[in-house]
């Protein structure tokens, strides 16, 4: 028809065909949700029903399970394109995974891969929403660890949405989708997800996105999500094979990673940007780029900007091997166990120095060691406008102790007897002979001590120490910085930062450290604010090599 002058075009829908009908209620369909019943077989062959559907008409249908708790046991359900699964809400709607009919079986509740199901660019699920309910993977044991043990566990989406889904408790990764093209993964809680990893093996996160197999374009946004103790990361992005692209169009906005392995990782996309997340509380760094992944390959032309990355066990952000550039901008870094940025060679992944890392404008303060330590080469990096105070809280010296006033608990130790710097230990290594623990933060008598892995019940590697055994804590390292320069530094810009410690008894030694092992050559130093450190402005065991060093306040008035 024409209206106002323009011609409007009206898509005619086909009916649906016959037995599969575009909305269905699951108790309908045969599913009890009685929590007893295993309600997979009826669950599979209703996926199929509609899926047939689906690709007889082009209508996309809808499976929705009423309260109740589905058991799903002893298989996944292979998904099928056009069909969405909705519940009441988690708490309301629980599928509770298991297998102890068949413990080699991983149970998904809904998987499409590449190895499983040829999953590829011209087979893939598309057009499917998965919202409103609980996954609980707590009843799946394996024999050995699989990585398909997860909540959800689809490979080559196109339009798909996840949202307000509560999963918690599964072996592997919580949602562990791949190859996310025009989707969206809004409102999911992961908990506790990742148990069967020892932390290292493949997948085991909250939300864990494989990339790549579109090219170099992958539209995908991850909002307004929280993930909770899960064993290796709580979201990450992760390169899937090395040779590759590594795709633009990856978005993490609004969500909050807390006591993970680490908090948010990028292992392999370019441009990923990171907005507006809190990440705290986990083992090894809030924020990671490295080449962790399985196609070791690190992310690159990454912006991190407007986020809270506060009192991690480890470092605030941990970069390694990346080529560059990366961005990190506006940014509050604090309370961590070690360094606020750390740039260093992880071993693994690009070998060259890494290009155009830009530091601006972020809040560095009350981290354990250096609040920026570069220990890798850099070239052309630029450390702008930042605010860099109060660090070097780990200043404690050596502490041994034994007898009636020490005391031991699964997250804690006391020694009465103790007169601590508040938080002079943080981020040391606590040994009670062969067992050891992780400080995040003491009182003058009172150390509280990091899980030994996420979700763990348990800081000690063994069990908790009987009450009065002996104690090590070793001593601090004896120079901490604003920003330490361990590695060679070339052409980069240092400008308009203000590097300075205003507490009564100062930890924080020198606004900048040029060790024996770093350089700084053809560099422009300039307009930085450098007074009132604990030690000094400088200390600079290697000279600066050309370049310019003008007009920097190195001395109180």
């Amino acid at each position: 028809m024409v209206q106002q002058g323009r011609s409007v075009a009206i898509r005619q829908h086909p009916a649906p065909v016959a037995g599969a009908p575009l909305w269905c209620d699951a108790r309908e369909y045969g599913l009890q949700g009685d929590g007893t019943t295993n309600d997979q077989p009826a669950l599979a062959a209703l996926v199929d029903r509609l899926g047939e559907g689906y690709a007889a008409d082009g209508r996309a249908r809808v499976i929705y399970c009423p309260p109740g708790i589905y058991s799903i046991r002893d298989a996944g359900t292979v998904w099928r394109s056009g069909v969405s699964l909705i519940g009441a809400g988690s708490g309301a709607t629980r599928f509770l995974l298991s297998n102890e009919g068949n413990r080699a079986e991983p149970t998904p509740l809904a998987y499409w891969t590449t190895v499983q199901h040829g999953a590829d660019r011209d087979r893939h699920i598309a057009d499917c929403t998965f919202a409103d309910f609980e996954i609980d993977g707590s009843g799946v044991a394996m024999t050995q660890y699989d990585y398909l043990a997860k909540g959800l566990g689809l490979q080559y989406v196109v339009r798909g949405v996840f949202r307000n889904l509560y999963i918690h408790h599964t072996g592997a990764t919580g949602l562990g989708c791949d190859f996310l093209q025009d989707c969206l993964i809004d409102g999911v809680v992961a908990v506790g997800c990742g148990r069967l990893d020892n932390g290292e093996q493949m997948g085991g996160a909250g939300i864990g996105v494989g990339i790549g197999g579109w090219g170099d374009v992958e539209r995908c946004t991850i909002s307004n999500c929280t993930t909770l103790g899960n064993g290796t990361n709580g979201i990450f992005l992760e390169l899937q094979k090395p040779y590759w692209t590594p795709p633009r169009g990856y978005r993490i906005i609004a969500c909050h990673s807390q006591a993970n392995r680490f908090g948010i990782s990028d292992w392999g996309a370019d441009g990923l940007i990171v907005s507006a997340c809190t990440m705290t509380g986990n083992l090894e760094a809030g924020f990671d780029v490295s080449a962790n992944g399985t196609a070791g390959i690190a992310g690159r032309g990454g912006i991190l900007t407007s986020c809270v990355i506060d009192r991690n066990v480890g470092d605030g952000i941990s970069v390694g091997n990346t080529p560059g550039p990366y961005t990190i901008e506006g940014n509050r870094i604090s309370g961590n166990g070690r360094h606020g940025y750390h740039q260093h060679d992880l071993g693994n992944g690009f070998e060259g120095p890494a290009m155009d890392i830009v530091i601006d404008g972020n809040q560095f303060w009350d981290n354990g060691l250096d609040g920026i330590r570069i220990d890798r080469p850099t070239i052309d990096t630029v450390v702008v406008d930042n605010r860099i105070r109060n660090n070097g809280r780990q200043c404690a010296l050596a502490a041994t102790g034994s007898g009636e006033s020490v005391h031991y608990a699964r997250r804690a130790m006391t020694d009465r007897s103790a007169h601590w710097p508040v938080d002079g230990h943080r981020g040391k290594v606590l040994r009670v002979g062969t067992r050891y623990a992780v400080v995040v933060a003491n009182t003058d008598t009172d150390l509280s001590l990091a899980d030994l892995r996420p979700d763990a019940e348990n800081a000690w590697n063994e069990d908790v120490p009987p009450p009065g055994a002996a104690y090590e804590l070793p001593s601090s390292v004896p120079v901490r910085a604003g920003i330490t320069i361990n590695s060679e530094l070339r052409s980069a810009t240092v400008r308009g930062n203000r590097i300075w410690d205003n507490r009564e008894n100062p930890t924080q030694g020198y606004g900048m450290w040029i060790t024996p092992q770093g350089s700084c050559v053809s560099c422009r130093v300039e307009d930085n604010d450098l007074a009132g450190n604990a030690e000094g402005a400088l200390r600079l065991e290697n000279l600066p090599e050309g370049g310019r060093w003008e007009r920097n306040h190195v001395e109180v008035d």
